[in-house]
């Protein structure tokens, strides 16, 4: 009975997704065939429905599960050409601002459909002329959409659709009364989605009535977890180490913002090829460093978590983290960084202590890795 209601269920889905997929365009259907996106994500195929009815929806789904393409193809579909500001998205930075433009605009020209990018520190002169052609989406942080809405260069009566992107942190009190103010002037029947990797969020800032669909339970088994024993004082000269490895690439973490700065020093010093994304870098030079190491040109990425929210590095090998992470939550996201979208990846946590470790056994399976002549080996 068992089997055959587990085989009744797959059927069900499959129907599902194909129904769904029936509804993109031949354009759609070769891009994803191109990417090699056999199936959608249990989110993408959830939200599908509800947001293309027009609901307000809020979607919670780990890191790496595919959230920002779960509301791009319903959303995009409901677009009429050739009129403007419909679709608003809000992001709570610049990096995950340009990730969703970058996506959006690949899943949204083949429908003859434009998007323009508004970020705080660019040329608003340069924007205003870009909004006078019509684009149908807009996409950028909360202030800089605020100051347009307030100069009248972008008419709230015409958007139909709110999208909030990582919400938990839009949500946060340096955003939220910028967030509030803008949905406010759009009309009373908008549409609005959110989204995120967490469900650690103030559930009186959500709109009543609001569908919750959330994936929280679905395990990312393309992610492979290891440990590498290591004293605190030679955690840096293991990175560095860890940067000669051929082809090796990693995005490493770090709790305490001291400590990245002491170890970008350090390994900067040794001539290691590693670079840190702090958050006092301006936001054309951190484009500069992102798009060196998407392109393999830096082997270590510095970042803490703040910094890295939101950053999409498609194909990323390998997460390290410099200490073990403060939760399983704070585990999750990082881990999420790699293996994205169902591709391999792995996770490298050092290790300084048997309590350590005894901790990161409760966050995922983990199995020990050591590093011999410039090369990794998995001891069992």
């Amino acid at each position: 009975m068992k089997a055959y209601l587990a085989c009744a269920r797959t059927l069900a889905l499959d129907l599902r997704l194909m129904m769904i997929k029936e509804q993109f365009p031949p354009s759609w259907q070769n891009q994803l065939a191109k990417l090699g996106f056999e199936d959608l994500t249990a989110i993408q195929e959830k939200m599908f429905e509800p947001i293309s009815a027009g609901d307000t929806v809020l979607g919670i789904s780990p890191t790496g599960t595919g959230k920002t393409l779960a509301y791009l193809f319903p959303s995009l579909l409901r677009l009429t050409p050739k009129k403007a500001q419909q679709l608003l998205i809000l992001a709570p930075n610049t990096e995950l601002s340009g990730q969703i433009f970058e996506v959006c605009k690949t899943w949204a020209e083949p429908l003859g459909l434009t998007a323009q990018l508004l970020l705080s520190g660019s040329s608003q002169k340069r924007q205003i002329e870009r909004l006078k052609k019509g684009p149908e989406i807009i996409i950028g942080t909360p202030g800089r959409i605020f100051e347009l809405i307030k100069l009248k260069k972008i008419k709230m009566m015409n958007v139909e659709t709110i999208i909030l992107d990582e919400f938990d942190q839009l949500l946060s009190d340096s955003q939220y009364h910028f967030v509030d103010k803008i949905t406010h002037y759009a009309p009373r029947n908008h549409q609005l989605i959110y989204m995120s990797a967490t469900a650690k969020f103030d559930h009186d800032k959500i709109t009543e009535n609001t569908l919750e669909i959330s994936i929280d339970d679905q395990v990312l088994d393309n992610i492979q977890h290891f440990y590498m024993q290591v004293e605190k004082r030679d955690k840096v000269d293991l990175l560095r180490k860890l940067s000669n490895v051929e082809d090796f690439r990693g995005l490493v973490f770090f709790n305490a913002l001291s400590d990245l700065g002491s170890a970008e020093e350090k390994l900067q010093y040794r001539e290691a090829n590693a670079v840190s994304l702090a958050s006092d870098v301006n936001v054309k030079f951190r484009k500069v460093i992102l798009d060196k190491f998407k392109e393999h040109q830096i082997t270590l990425l510095l970042a803490t978590d703040l910094v890295a929210r939101g950053i999409d590095i498609d194909s990323l090998e390998c997460v390290v983290n410099y200490e073990l992470p403060r939760d399983l939550e704070t585990y999750t996201h990082r881990s999420g960084r790699t293996g994205r979208m169902g591709k391999e990846g792995y996770v490298i946590t050092f290790i300084s202590h048997p309590e350590e470790l005894k901790t990161l056994k409760k966050y995922a399976s983990v199995r020990e890795i050591l590093l011999k002549n410039q090369e990794l080996y998995v001891t069992s």
